[in-house]
């Protein structure tokens, strides 16, 4: 559309209003899901965490800027650090299974309801969580729960060699925006950033998807899936 300048403008969003702060906003305090649940992290959830991460490989932490750890400190010390947000631009939650097994660790970051965007990052899943339908249900509940909240804008970012994280991002129906070279310098290394995005007309499309993944019967007797969410996410994508 064009202004009164004959200059060319981005559509008009009649009637919009900034979304809610996660923080603030009650549907955002706890998740829920029908495999996991997502808590508030608080400090009294170290002991927990040291306890799911007590036999995870080093690998887990290569491309994370945090870790690895060793002693109860380390983990009080993380949370402290992922708490003391002044800008309150971050919100950290503590995954836990049905019955309070900690299972991990998720954020939400670059918190920014004026812009109507938010990314989800500080993903650290141990080994009993990964590669489950709960793993799934995570993104699933982060990405669904700012939606809802009128977000327009849901970020994925990661190292440009974490292969892992860009399979797991595309798995997930986020779209490859480009990288950022020598965006950070992480643990004295070179870090060149991956950006990835879901917009919320997007998310109509993918959210489908991802409820008909997690069904019941989706899953065999053994628990493998019997259809892959990838499929179905490339699809909406195409």
């Amino acid at each position: 559309m064009k202004n009164e300048f004959d200059q060319t403008i981005g559509l008009e969003l009649k009637n919009w209003k900034p979304p809610q702060a996660v923080q603030v906003a009650s549907e955002t305090q706890n998740l829920e899901g029908k495999y996991c649940k997502l808590v508030k992290l608080e400090a009294q959830h170290a002991p927990l965490l040291m306890k799911a991460f007590d036999k995870t490989e080093g690998s887990l932490w290569t491309f994370l800027p945090y870790g690895p750890f060793t002693v109860l400190s380390d983990y009080e010390n993380w949370i402290a650090s992922l708490n003391s947000n002044e800008r309150q631009t971050a919100f950290a939650y503590l995954i836990q299974s049905k019955d309070d097994q900690a299972l991990g660790l998720c954020s939400y970051l670059r918190m920014s309801p004026n812009a109507a965007s938010i990314e989800i990052g500080n993903l650290s899943f141990s080994p009993q969580l990964q590669k489950t339908p709960a793993a799934t249900e995570v993104i699933f509940l982060m990405i669904d729960a700012i939606f809802k909240l009128g977000y327009r804008r849901c970020e994925w970012k990661c190292n440009d060699l974490n292969s892992p994280s860009i399979s797991a991002a595309k798995r997930y129906g986020f779209t490859y925006e480009g990288t950022f070279r020598q965006a950070m310098v992480v643990k004295s290394h070179n870090r060149d950033t991956a950006w990835f995005s879901i917009m919320d007309n997007e998310w109509e499309e993918l959210r489908p998807c991802f409820v008909e993944w997690l069904a019941d019967d989706n899953f065999d007797e053994y628990g493998q899936q019997i259809k892959r969410l990838s499929e179905a996410t490339k699809k909406v994508n195409d």
